[in-house]
């Protein structure tokens, strides 16, 4: 009788199911914008997913907390940048840009990840590499400015749009240090980047959106994420992130109403012209 493989050891699903829930945050988070303040809503969506993950983490998290003290400093540097800064900054970016702005530039984060992953450990850019990400830059650039280069020179730009690549650099950052991990089981190690989070009063209404946040893009997308790059490495893992914006504009389009227009479709395919440059050598090389 024929097995399926289970779903822990195929790392391109999990990947895909990491871009699908990130880009529903991304559109939740658009639709709740102005109704709950984005220090808010990261505070109750990482305590409601804490209280989710305790009961499931707890048989290993007790046993594996002496490996996590021990390495507490990269926790910290973890939960910092891949939990508290980057979805802070995201939700906070979301009250003065569009989801679709939020997702296409999402598709940044590999080239980002290769520039870390060069700063920070000396992986080797090659001449590819760097033109990938100069355009892959263009394309950021492009959406940032709405199409109108005379406003990267100004002082029109979108505040929200430039928190984005802020944020998508911090989490680039989260990306590059999984190497640094400690070897504990992945329930635990996202138990324990959650567990600093404190509850706050939020209206009943609010729930729904709260629900989605707390399961998906919280839990489940830390694990797929986690456990694929465990299997194929942060490079290998990155250019997953440039489903988000297929998922996030066709959600926009259904869910808020948004429309894409031509600087969108120009910015998105610059950056991913970028990253597919900088990757033909690194494919070959694999």
């Amino acid at each position: 009788m024929l097995k399926l493989p289970r779903l822990r050891d195929q790392p391109y699903l999990l990947l895909s199911l990491t871009s699908l829930f990130w880009a529903g945050n991304a559109i939740v988070g658009r639709a709740v914008a102005g109704d709950i303040p984005p220090v808010m809503l990261a505070q109750m969506r990482w305590t409601f997913a804490f209280l989710i993950l305790l009961p499931f983490a707890w048989p290993r998290l007790r046993y594996e907390l002496p490996v996590l003290r021990q390495n507490i400093g990269i926790v910290i540097v973890l939960s910092l940048t891949g939990i508290t800064a980057f979805n802070t900054m995201l939700y906070w970016s979301l009250q003065y840009t569009t989801a679709i702005n939020a997702t296409l530039m999402q598709s940044s984060a590999p080239l980002l990840i290769g520039l870390v992953s060069w700063a920070l450990f000396g992986d080797p850019l090659t001449r590819l590499q760097i033109a990938g990400v100069f355009l892959s830059l263009c394309g950021v650039a492009t959406i940032v400015s709405g199409g109108e280069p005379a406003r990267l020179f100004g002082l029109s730009l979108n505040v929200g749009d430039v928190a984005i690549v802020i944020a998508m650099a911090i989490y680039a950052i989260y990306a590059t240090l999984l190497r640094k991990r400690p070897t504990v089981a992945p329930l635990s190690l996202v138990c324990e980047y959650v567990s600093g989070a404190r509850f706050a009063t939020l209206d009943l209404g609010d729930f729904a959106a709260i629900g989605y946040v707390s399961v998906f893009p919280s839990i489940l997308s830390y694990v797929c994420f986690n456990r694929g790059v465990e299997l194929i490495g942060a490079n290998r893992a990155g250019p997953f992130f440039h489903l988000i914006p297929l998922f996030g504009v066709i959600l926009a389009v259904l869910f808020l109403g948004e429309r894409l227009a031509l600087f969108h479709v120009v910015g998105a395919a610059l950056i991913i012209g970028g990253v597919v440059i900088a990757g033909r050598r690194s494919s070959a090389r694999a």
